[in-house]
């Protein structure tokens, strides 16, 4: 098919996007309208796919008649098992995540701390491979913030529940929408951290400040 420019594609054709704000599906362009009546080539972009377009008669024509119904009504019902079947899964990968052992090892203070500083140092230096700039130093850590010992004792534990990352992983796989796998991390996330508040409830204040500072940005932002 060669591209008209007697005719007015924009009043006598429409194109795929204008067939689904009609209601129409890919499927249904296929299985009701096949090959299209006009390819047009992009105004400034040779290379780009040409644009399929429809005569809106034959698509009015086919809009009219039984099969389109029986397709249409076919099609609505597909949407909502899909729909339904979503849901579903949602509530099965959550109820999951809720019912999940959170196991936070039990250290003494004086070992957790300790772990902390290594697992913080072990990171910094991981960052500063391959770049100009070193790893802080063990006196640069050690004279950090006043809060920053809280922060890698929640930083060490957190990373101390690999096995979780993998049941998250495993499980959002067939889990389908950006907020159905926001709600599955939103809601693991928090169980997290509510279990190193429970194991340590010195640490109660900085998992209430992480947790947050993850889901709404640090504080000013």
């Amino acid at each position: 098919m060669t591209h008209d420019k007697a005719c007015r594609p924009r009043d006598t054709h429409l194109s795929a996007a204008g067939l689904r704000a009609r209601g129409w599906t890919a499927r249904m362009v296929r299985q009701l309208l096949g090959e299209p009546d006009l390819l047009r080539s992009h105004p400034y972009f040779r290379t780009a796919p040409q644009t399929r377009l429809y005569r809106v008669e034959r698509v009015e024509a086919v809009e009219a008649s039984e099969e389109f119904r029986a397709v249409a009504a076919a099609s609505v019902r597909r949407s909502v098992a899909a729909r339904a079947a979503a849901q579903r899964r949602r509530r099965e990968v959550l109820a999951r995540i809720a019912a999940e052992p959170v196991d936070v090892p039990r250290l003494p203070p004086d070992r957790l701390s300790a772990a902390a500083v290594a697992h913080r140092r072990r990171r910094d230096e991981e960052r500063a491979h391959g770049r100009r700039n070193r790893a802080p130093g063990p006196d640069a850590i050690e004279s950090a913030a006043p809060r920053a010992p809280a922060r890698w004792k929640v930083d060490y534990l957190r990373h101390q529940l690999p096995r979780h990352d993998g049941l998250l992983d495993g499980l959002l796989d067939g889990l389908r929408g950006r907020t159905a796998r926001a709600a599955a991390e939103e809601l693991l996330r928090r169980r997290v951290y509510a279990a190193i508040a429970e194991a340590y409830p010195d640490l109660a204040q900085e998992c209430e400040r992480q947790l947050r500072e993850r889901e709404f940005g640090p504080p000013g932002t």
